[in-house]
């Protein structure tokens, strides 16, 4: 089971860290990612990291400016995003995979496991 939480309203250019918190006690085994979903638009992706040590993965429109972290001994992770932009307004979902393959972690399903989303909303 998955947690997501602290998103809100930021205006741009703030900053928002989001957490997701895992049930079970093999999270550190699990890639973990982070997708979005704006209004009328189809879910993608933002970033990924897989397990302990495995690398992160972002999209382009994300990248230098979020980070994906995790903790394993607190099964947390997070999503750190900086210099938020208007279009970063979305619905932010975390997700877990317990097997997929570098070339196929932007691919949503591949993911198993999907927390009830946290709305982050950016004000121009």
């Amino acid at each position: 089971q998955l947690q997501a939480c602290g998103g809100g309203l930021a205006q741009a250019g703030d900053s928002l860290r989001l957490s997701c918190a895992a049930s079970g006690r093999t999270f550190s085994t699990y890639t973990m990612a982070w997708f979005r979903q704006a209004p009328e638009k189809e879910r993608e992706f933002v970033a990924a990291i897989k397990r302990s040590g495995g690398g992160t993965f972002y999209a382009d429109s994300v990248k230098g400016r979020f980070t994906i972290s995790r903790d394993n001994a607190k099964n947390t992770v997070y999503l750190q995003m900086d210099m938020l932009k208007p279009e970063d307004t979305a619905d932010y979902y975390c997700a877990a995979s317990s097997s997929v393959i570098n070339s196929q972690v932007r691919n949503s399903e591949m993911y198993y496991y999907w927390g009830r989303g946290t709305l982050v909303t950016v004000s121009s």
